[in-house]
C-alpha cells in the first residue's frame, strides 16, 4: 500500500456508459455515469478534505474523502440522493467519517421525504483500526436509513464492487427497500476468511473461490431472495435496474416487516439443513445446477423468476 496521500482519481470521459464494467470502475466514475450528465452535486467534497483522523495513528494513508461519496444529482430527469464506497481505499471500509457521511445522507433524505436513495455498495465492512467507531457508525445508519423508509423513502443498493458487501455493510444492504446484485457482487456479514479463522477450513475454505461465488456471490442471492435483481456487468445495467426499482417498490410498515420475517421463518425451515448452496437451488426446483454458475444474466433471470423466493417489499 502507498504512504503517499491519494488525490482525486482522473477518470476518462466515456460517452457510452453500456460498455463500462461496474466491477472495475472507480466510485466517482459509478456516479458520474448513473446520473444524468452534470446534475451531480456532492456534499462535503473533496476540496473539504474530511479525513479519517485516526489512519494517521497508524502511519496508514488517508483520502481526501475518506473513501466515500455522498450527494445530490438527477437520474432520468428525477431528483435522488447517492451514494458510493470506493472499494480501492481501504476496501471501503467504514470508518467514523465514512459513517457519518452516509448516516448523514440518509437523515437527509428523512427529512426531505420525497427523495429515493442509491447507495453503491463496495465494502469490506468495518476499519480493523477504527473498530468502535466505526461499529457504531454502522449502528447509526442503519437506524438512518430505517427512519428514511418510514418516512417514505425508498432506499436502493447497488452491489458489484470489488470489495463486495460484507460485514456491517451487509447488514446496512439487509434494510434497504430493494437490492440490486451482479455476477461480481458479493453480500455476507462474515467474509471467507473470517468464517475459516473462527470455524475452521471444514467449515469453509476460504481458497475454493467457487465455493465463495457459489455461497456469497450475486447469483446466489437473488435464488434466495437477499435481491431483488441480477444484472450484467456494465453501469447501463446498473442505471436501468435502479430506475425501476426505485418505482417498483412499494411503501414501508410494520405489515412489510411481519411478512418479511415470516419469509425468513420459512426460509430457515426450508433450507436450514442445505449443507452447500447448490442444495438450495435444487430444493428450489432448478434441474441444471451446475449450469447456474455460466449462465448468462438474461438465462439467469429466466431461471431466477420462477425458481428464487420474493422479498416481501419488492412484489
Amino acid at each position: 500500500m502507498s504512504t503517499s496521500k491519494p488525490e482525486a482519481p482522473v477518470v476518462p470521459i466515456i460517452a457510452n456508459r453500456k460498455i463500462v464494467s461496474w466491477y472495475e470502475a472507480p466510485a466517482r466514475q459509478r456516479v458520474r455515469l448513473v446520473l444524468d450528465s452534470g446534475s451531480f452535486q456532492e456534499f462535503i467534497g473533496p476540496d473539504q478534505r474530511e479525513e479519517s483522523p485516526h489512519l494517521q495513528v497508524f502511519d496508514l494513508p488517508t483520502q481526501f474523502d475518506d473513501g466515500i461519496i455522498v450527494g445530490r444529482g438527477r437520474i432520468a430527469g428525477a431528483p435522488v440522493f447517492v451514494a458510493a464506497q470506493e472499494g480501492r481505499f481501504m476496501g471501503g471500509a467504514f470508518g467514523e467519517v465514512h459513517g457519518a457521511k452516509l448516516g448523514g445522507l440518509l437523515r437527509a433524505a428523512r427529512d426531505v421525504r420525497s427523495i429515493p436513495v442509491l447507495i453503491m455498495f463496495d465494502t469490506g465492512g468495518v476499519r480493523l483500526q477504527e473498530a468502535n467507531a466505526g461499529e457504531l457508525a454502522v449502528a447509526e445508519i442503519m437506524r438512518a436509513l430505517i427512519e428514511a423508509r418510514t418516512a417514505g423513502v425508498k432506499v436502493v443498493g447497488l452491489i458489484g464492487g470489488r470489495a463486495g458487501c460484507y460485514g456491517g455493510g451487509g447488514l446496512i444492504a439487509g434494510c434497504c427497500s430493494a437490492l440490486a446484485v451482479s455476477e461480481q457482487g458479493r453480500i455476507s456479514v462474515s467474509g471467507p476468511e473470517v468464517i475459516e479463522t473462527n470455524r475452521g477450513v471444514e467449515e469453509f475454505d476460504s481458497r475454493d473461490r467457487a465455493l465463495v461465488w457459489r455461497t456469497m456471490g450475486g447469483k446466489h442471492r437473488r435464488l434466495l431472495g437477499g435481491a431483488e435483481a441480477f444484472v450484467d456487468d456494465t453501469v447501463e445495467s446498473f442505471r436501468n435496474i435502479a430506475l425501476h426499482l426505485i418505482g417498483a417498490v412499494p411503501g414501508f410498515g410494520p405489515d412489510v416487516l411481519k411478512a418479511e420475517q415470516a419469509r425468513l421463518e420459512q426460509r430457515l425451515q426450508r433450507f436450514g439443513l442445505c449443507a452447500d448452496a447448490v442444495d438450495i437451488w435444487k430444493a428450489e426446483g432448478v434441474a441444471d445446477t451446475e449450469a447456474v454458475p455460466a449462465m448468462a444474466a438474461a438465462d439467469f433471470n429466466d431461471l431466477a423468476n420462477k425458481a428464487r423466493e420474493p422479498r416481501y417489499d419488492a412484489r
